[in-house]
């Protein structure tokens, strides 16, 4: 897993708001279990689960054998089963059990009883468990847009002043042209701060704008259904395509007029203190970095979803789906002609770098949405389709976007384009993530390995994959064991974890306070702006010695500290959002594919 580059934070002054949380030594025993406070906890997403889906927990391990189920205002036993058997979960060193009780479909509100420990957190079943989780996973980009103030109407207590216009931005040295010299001014506004800084980056809007793209091709009505609450809300496009649009927007001035070239980012010299955007105006001029191979193909992958997405609302938006499309030839065509233009980061620029070496993956995800927008089987052909594999999804490996498209539009491609492979390629990756979940004492699909930068989002990633094999399995009746799988790591994300917290901003009986994100630190609200997944457990710690407090442990999945000096766990990001939505959104839809 190829990670983003971080400068480490000795230049900023971190200022602790507020105490943070307590943290229990690292679990010694099965009992331990269970999150920062040292409170022995049953874990369950703590959101709940929809009547039809998988439904388990997980449960330090004791000398009781059953569960109950019990009425979480009454306490009355709504439905009782018996514990799996105690195993040893290597990630937290903790010996637990399972209780499964997908078979109680009845709506409530629950408590998980078992004797011997404290009920569990409250927890909903019931249609629509997901929908504000999804709504607010999308409405999270936009507390992170750039170049609009955000109104007390729409973004209540974390109302603020525009911040980077961007009306001004300078060509840095590294991207001068024949044309746009050293120094020459361009207006590149809108888009969204990449995570905890204000910057804005080509190659991690690809993946990110694809995923949101994504979640409306392959499940139109749905996200048609979601409400968000935007500035642009009832213009006949749907919220989340508005959202993605304020990106696609910004993308569109990344690329050089004069020869298809893309940017590889918009930045400052240096990251900005803990100031909010509108504040943070003292390092320097923001410049357009470099052109490079990555953010090319990452851009005309992008524009080709775009152009077929936004074909269907020219009346909204005249003109933007073949001026997408051209973009997009245009890009592909740059990247023809400079297949290695790796990005190597100036030496006056301090900000995150996205570097890809390997750049096989974007050429045949770029070639792959050319192929299905435009029907030419030359682009099949340049996708190297037999030699290219499919893995999960992250910013630096691409490849397994390519796969995921041509599989929601194989019914539509061409005759060149092999079906029986496409299938395969997702099967067997999804057969892999069951397999690797199924002897879990945790239930769930994730190994010590897995506890890197970003864990919660390759927990979600390798969600969405395991959505696209359940797609294909449609006709095949009933049994679902893909669609168990990712909701095993979506429950995970959501609080069925050993920390006991859920992942995500606002949302779950605890979740994160201090999350590295400058204006959640910096707006003097005691809240985060909710709707962000966190990093999460990482076993590489990159932040320790920048960090004023320790680490609780050094176990992998209990690797985390809630605290504003830890970037490397508790950082958002825009790239880790979109599996968010698009996971949310997919197990939000009760019994649909």
């Amino acid at each position: 897993m190829r990670t983003r580059t971080m400068a480490v934070l000795a230049s900023l002054a971190i200022v602790a708001v507020g105490a943070t949380a307590a943290f229990a030594q690292a679990p010694a025993r099965a009992a331990d279990i269970g999150g920062t406070s040292g409170t022995v906890r049953i874990a369950v997403n703590q959101l709940g689960y929809l009547p039809s889906s998988a439904k388990r927990a997980t449960v330090p391990a004791g000398a009781a054998s059953r569960f109950q189920l019990v009425d979480a205002a009454t306490g009355k036993a709504a439905w009782t089963g018996k514990l799996g058997p105690a195993a040893l979960w290597a990630p937290a060193r903790a010996r637990v059990r399972i209780a499964d009780f997908s078979a109680l479909t009845r709506p409530g509100t629950y408590r998980l009883r078992v004797a011997g420990l404290p009920d569990s957190d409250p927890f909903t079943i019931g249609a629509g468990a997901y929908d504000a989780l999804a709504a607010a996973s999308i409405r999270a980009f936009y507390f992170n847009r750039a170049s609009i103030a955000l109104t007390p109407e729409l973004a209540g207590p974390f109302a603020r002043p525009a911040g980077h216009p961007d009306t001004r931005v300078l060509i840095h040295a590294s991207a001068a042209g024949p044309k746009r010299q050293t120094g020459d001014v361009i207006s590149s506004p809108k888009g969204w701060y990449d995570a905890g800084d204000y910057n804005k980056y080509i190659v991690n809007s690809g993946i990110t704008v694809y995923t949101l793209l994504a979640s409306y091709e392959q499940m139109p009505g749905r996200m048609r259904a979601l409400k968000v609450g935007l500035p642009e809300s009832g213009n006949g496009l749907p919220d989340v395509l508005d959202e993605a649009l304020w990106n696609l927007d910004w993308m569109l001035t990344m690329q050089d007029p004069d020869d298809g070239g893309v940017y590889h980012k918009l930045t400052n010299p240096g990251f900005d203190g803990v100031v909010m955007p509108d504040a943070a105006t003292a390092s320097g001029d923001r410049v357009v970095v470099q052109k490079s191979t990555a953010a090319a193909l990452d851009f005309a992958a992008v524009m080709a979803v775009g152009s077929r997405v936004f074909k269907d609302f020219e009346q909204q938006r005249p003109g933007l789906s073949a001026r997408m499309l051209e973009a997009a030839r245009a890009a592909w065509a740059w990247a023809q002609a400079h297949p290695d233009a790796i990005y190597r980061q100036p030496p006056d620029i301090h900000t995150g770098d996205y570097g890809d070496p390997t750049l096989d993956d974007e050429f045949a995800w770029a070639a792959a949405e050319l192929y299905i927008t435009t029907g030419d089987d030359a682009f099949y052909t340049a996708m190297k389709p037999a030699q290219t594999t499919m893995t999960v999804p992250s910013w630096g490996d691409v490849r397994g976007l390519a796969w995921m498209s041509l599989a929601a539009h194989r019914e539509r491609l061409t005759a060149a384009a092999d079906r029986a492979l496409i299938e395969r390629r997702i099967r067997a990756l999804a057969d892999a993530l069951v397999a690797k979940g199924k002897p879990s004492a945790w239930g769930v699909g994730l190994e010590e390995k897995d506890f890197n930068w970003g864990s919660n989002s390759n927990a979600l990633n390798s969600a969405m994959v395991l959505l696209q094999a359940d797609r294909l399995d449609a006709p095949r009746g009933t049994a679902r064991p893909y669609r168990q799988a990712a909701q095993d790591l979506f429950d995970y994300v959501l609080g069925r974890n050993p920390l006991g917290m859920s992942m995500v901003t606002g949302f779950g009986a605890r979740s994160p306070m201090h999350p590295h994100h400058r204006p959640s630190e910096a707006d003097g609200v005691a809240a985060p702006v909710p709707g962000f997944v966190v990093g999460g457990a990482n076993a590489g710690q990159q932040d320790l010695k920048g960090c004023p407090v320790p680490y609780p442990s050094k176990l992998p999945a209990l690797s985390y500290l809630d605290h504003f000096c830890s970037y490397a766990s508790n950082e958002v990001a825009i790239n880790w959002n979109a599996p968010l939505v698009y996971v949310a959104a997919a197990l939000g839809a009760d019994g649909a594919r």
